[in-house]
């Protein structure tokens, strides 16, 4: 196929990189997955030389094996560190990385890990596009299930704009492919849901359609020196970003 490329994805078997694997199939793209279930480990190095052997282009789309700070920095930057070591050697041209929309205004937890990680993917020798999206609609169960005690979940106030992981998929193969998403200039464009939407709230329809806990509270916690960001839209995108739908409401009437 003209045009075509040579892919790898980090992170194929999770829950963008899935996604990403089947629209850059659907493209005619020649796709690497890569992940420890395939034998490749950024971490360690196994396997990463050999996936990468041919390769045009790298995504990472792997997540922390942990939210706590420490641990995922530590995750991300090795991760970056070796998937440029390796793909100078291979002659990789371009790495895409997604990241998340407000990562550098935070002082704590994972958001800072996420920053950490772009900049060590920046400093490498690859050239490196990175794509800031929203929290997914797939996040939202994730937190109804870490939250739920005795039949109460308790959920974190949180402004967002939810976006749907297949969607960002989309946009990380557009980068890859140097198809324009968002306005050339920006340095990290942005992809969010079509709207605003209360984290609280749309636990509350996630539970009711699929069975959930009957009451879901939303939690503030005021000695986190990040609250204000989480509540007053820090995660909310910038007036450039790309806003593509479907909305929750129709993601989850679509019976995702």
């Amino acid at each position: 196929m003209q045009g075509s490329k040579k892919i790898a994805v980090v992170g194929a078997t999770g829950r963008v990189g899935t996604h990403l694997v089947d629209v850059l199939e659907g493209a005619g793209h020649d796709v690497v997955g890569m992940s420890r279930s395939t034998g490749v480990d950024v971490i360690t190095g196994d396997g990463l030389a050999e996936a990468l052997d041919g390769v045009d282009t790298i995504i990472d789309t792997a997540t922390g094996p942990s939210p706590d700070q420490a641990t995922a920095t530590e995750f991300f930057t090795t991760a970056a560190r070796n998937l440029h070591r390796a793909g100078r050697d291979a002659g990789v041209e371009l790495m895409v990385v997604v990241s998340i929309i407000g990562c550098d205004r935070f002082s704590g937890g994972y958001n800072v890990a996420k920053y950490a990680h772009e900049l060590a993917a920046l400093a490498g020798p690859i050239p490196v596009r990175i794509l800031r999206a929203a929290q997914f609609h797939e996040f939202v169960e994730q937190l109804l299930q870490w939250g739920t005690q005795d039949g109460v979940a308790y959920v974190p106030e949180m402004r967002t704009q939810l976006v749907a992981a297949r969607t960002v998929a989309e946009a990380l193969a557009d980068l890859a492919t140097a198809r324009s998403v968002t306005v050339d200039e920006q340095r990290f464009p942005e992809i969010a849901g079509p709207r605003e939407e209360s984290l609280v709230e749309m636990t509350r329809l996630l539970a009711g359609r699929r069975g959930g806990p009957g009451r879901v509270d939303g939690v503030s916690d005021p000695d986190d020196p990040d609250r204000e960001l989480f509540e007053g839209g820090g995660l909310l995108p910038g007036p450039h970003a790309t806003l593509a739908g479907p909305t929750f409401e129709e993601w989850l009437r679509a019976g995702a």
